[in-house]
């Protein structure tokens, strides 16, 4: 059976250097990509792109996975920006919703991780908090990951995958407010903080809000290739015939 293509989303950097350039830049930390194929799949760069492009997008894909990064638009769901949320990130914002909403629509698995996992949760209309303390690091550092445990709810996806509590790799300081009404949450923290989503039903979709890519820990990103490839043949072949067929198309 083929290796299953899992898109990731990528950052749209103004600047970025390598060797003697400095160019805007679509990068990503290649954590990422590594993840996907030690965990058995075929990983493959999202860069922003027009949102009426999402849907052509994710019938190529057999999973779709939403990376970490900047801090979702407050105006998404409707929240004034507090002083202390990042600079936006629209393209980024516009781009990965419009990519949620196709996903959603297919029926491809989806794993959204920590930025990804706000975004699921905004984009089925729930909102966040835009400042908490204790998830984004050790204090006075920047760019140091934390550790703190996580525990599962009984009877979700997520137990399923991870079956107790376990410490993961943390950066963040946003997180679930509102929870979407169609998700439900899956996993804690010690202090209450969501810590995982999912909706229940037959789609795998799954967000944490950790960042499994910086951990030993391949169980969640093994889960979503696993749900890939179980559904992607059947899924190529159908968004092949759709593209061939699309208007415009010989």
């Amino acid at each position: 059976m083929p290796e299953p293509l899992i898109g990731i989303t990528t950052y749209l950097e103004p600047a970025a250097r390598w060797g003697v350039w400095e160019l805007p830049a679509a990068v990503l930390p290649a954590a990422y990509p590594r993840l996907v194929q030690r965990s058995g799949g075929l990983a493959a760069l999202l860069p922003p792109d027009a949102p009426e492009r999402a849907a052509a997008t994710v019938s190529r894909l057999d999973a779709l996975v939403v990376a970490g990064g900047a801090d979702v638009g407050p105006e998404l769901y409707g929240a004034e920006r507090d002083p202390r949320t990042g600079p936006p990130a629209r393209e980024r914002d516009a781009w990965e919703k419009a990519l949620l909403d196709a996903a959603l629509e297919s029926g491809i698995p989806v794993l959204g991780i920590c930025r990804g996992m706000q975004l699921l949760n905004v984009a089925l209309g729930g909102t966040l908090v835009q400042h908490i303390d204790g998830h984004a690091g050790p204090p006075g550092t920047t760019g140091i990951l934390g550790e703190h445990v996580v525990t599962p709810v009984p009877g979700t996806r997520y137990a399923s995958v991870v079956a107790g509590e376990c410490a993961v790799p943390t950066y963040h300081h946003q997180a679930v407010e509102r929870l979407a009404p169609a998700l439900v949450a899956s996993a804690h923290a010690v202090d209450g903080t969501v810590e995982a989503v999912e909706l229940p039903g037959p789609q795998w979709v799954l967000g944490v809000q950790w960042h499994p890519e910086m951990g030993e820990d391949s169980r969640v990103m093994r889960a979503l290739v696993a749900a890939a490839s179980a559904a992607g043949p059947d899924r190529r072949r159908a968004g092949r015939t759709a593209l061939v067929s699309a208007p415009g198309r010989a």
